[in-house]
């Protein structure tokens, strides 16, 4: 058996150069690498480490939903940047971010089997999920896939069907939760704390009026942002972990109130310039609802209880840091 310990992952965006010993595929998107995802990934290491190979995920950029339907509005649990990060996590060692394009959608599965699996990955295994298809019309299921792989000579293999309890195990129940700011039970599902990061920008300086400086979050305009409210959070930058608690939400007590949710973290005990920098949001827990007060006094003291309240979350409910 191989040692994934020290894998180094490679990320491939050009796969005519792509190389790996006797590669073990799977295909999907894997919007928020829950633990479906990951029992995928593991079983991936697995038959690699049988058949003294690598275990490759090969992903598409962008997401085929933002070609196909570029009306729809659709958000993603993880952005690119996070989903590399999960990836490491899971000792994979090779990712290919495949282009998708219209052109691409309608290649027939036998041809991308044969010229790219085969002909340009040299594919050993190639695991799919429980019901998942590929290619155009969804024709390659399971039965057609196996029967292409005794011609074309490599293995099919098939991740059982994964049940988790009694919740449903699956990127669209986790939004759901989050909206409803049931956080434990999202993270339950995802196997980690749901994240946001990007960009600190500038804000109107309110939380410093206030007496609690806030960092601004810009996200991008494809992340799934959770319902509005007061979160206890935990915030990485800089190789350092800072507790927090963040408003997600217009900010109606503010006279000049936002017309769209805006993302404010305060961290605790920090002191810095965090503008232009990046930094990612780990939300443990809903604390309350947003809504409006009478007067800013009233606001303030209750961002003090606030306060209170994320700490004693943070410190004892989870035991953090």
């Amino acid at each position: 058996m191989q040692n994934y310990k020290n894998c180094i992952l490679k990320i491939w965006d050009d796969i005519s150069n792509f190389k790996a010993k006797k590669p073990v595929i799977t295909i999907g998107s894997f919007d928020g690498l829950h633990l479906g995802h990951q029992k995928v990934l593991n079983r991936l290491n697995d038959i690699a480490a049988k058949v003294n190979g690598e275990s490759v995920v090969f992903t598409f950029t962008p997401h085929p939903v933002k070609v196909l339907s570029p009306e729809k509005e659709f958000v993603l649990l993880t952005t690119i940047e996070e989903k590399i990060e999960l990836f490491k996590k899971a000792k994979l060692q090779h990712l290919i971010l495949f282009p998708f394009t219209k052109e691409f959608s309608q290649m027939a599965y036998a041809d991308f089997v044969k010229n790219i699996l085969v002909g340009r990955l040299k594919i050993n295994t190639l695991l799919t999920g429980y019901d998942n298809t590929l290619g155009r019309d969804k024709e390659g299921g399971f039965d057609n896939l196996e029967r292409l792989s005794s011609k074309l000579g490599f293995n099919v293999d098939r991740q059982p069907e994964i049940k988790f309890d009694e919740n449903s195990l699956s990127s669209t129940h986790i939004r759901k939760l989050l909206s409803q700011g049931k956080l434990l039970q999202a993270s339950k599902l995802l196997g980690y704390r749901y994240m946001l990061s990007g960009t600190v920008v500038h804000g109107q300086q309110i939380g410093n009026k206030l007496g609690f400086p806030t960092a601004n979050l810009m996200p991008p305009d494809n992340k799934f942002v959770p319902g509005n409210g007061v979160y206890a959070i935990l915030v990485r930058y800089n190789g350092g972990t800072y507790k927090g608690m963040m408003n997600i939400g217009v900010r109606p007590t503010i006279e000049n109130y936002a017309n769209k949710p805006v993302i404010e973290a305060h961290l605790f005990d920090f002191s810095g310039d965090l503008y232009g920098k990046f930094i990612r949001i780990d939300i443990v827990r809903k604390l309350r609802d947003e809504y409006k007060f009478n007067s800013a006094d009233a606001l303030r003291a209750q961002l003090k209880k606030d306060k209170r309240f994320a700490l004693e979350t943070l410190d004892k409910e989870f035991g953090i840091l």
